[in-house]
């Protein structure tokens, strides 16, 4: 079994501990540069890590539930389900010296993929 392994997203900005089998789909297709998309090809599963814009509307852990909120409207989410929302130390980051705060949303959206019913 392959192990885990500590992957660079953004350029090394932070990184993420990927399952075994974890295939990184900008090797297959074109990715946009705000986001990192990893695929599992037995389990069907994808992680998507996407960098959003501010909105001055929305501030702190709001922001994060607004994003992903709006994320699952704009793909057909049947069903969105936050699970935490937590502040991301900026300490070791690449990121601290353009961002006040950063917060991390785990969740699920049940999506559709290409044309099939969610």
């Amino acid at each position: 079994m392959e192990p885990t392994r500590d992957y660079p997203l953004f350029g090394g900005a932070f990184s993420a501990i990927l399952p075994p089998g974890a295939i990184d789909v900008s090797d297959l297709r074109p990715v946009p540069d705000n986001q990192e998309v990893f695929c599992h090809p037995v389990t069907d599963q994808s992680l998507i890590v996407e960098l959003l814009e501010l909105q001055a509307h929305v501030g702190g852990e709001a922001a994060a539930r607004y994003h992903f909120e709006d994320v699952g409207g704009v793909q057909g989410a049947r069903a969105v389900q936050v699970e935490s929302v937590r502040p991301l130390s900026l300490e070791n980051l690449a990121l601290r010296s353009c961002c006040q705060e950063a917060w991390v949303l785990s969740g699920k959206q049940q999506v559709a993929k290409e044309n099939q019913q969610p």
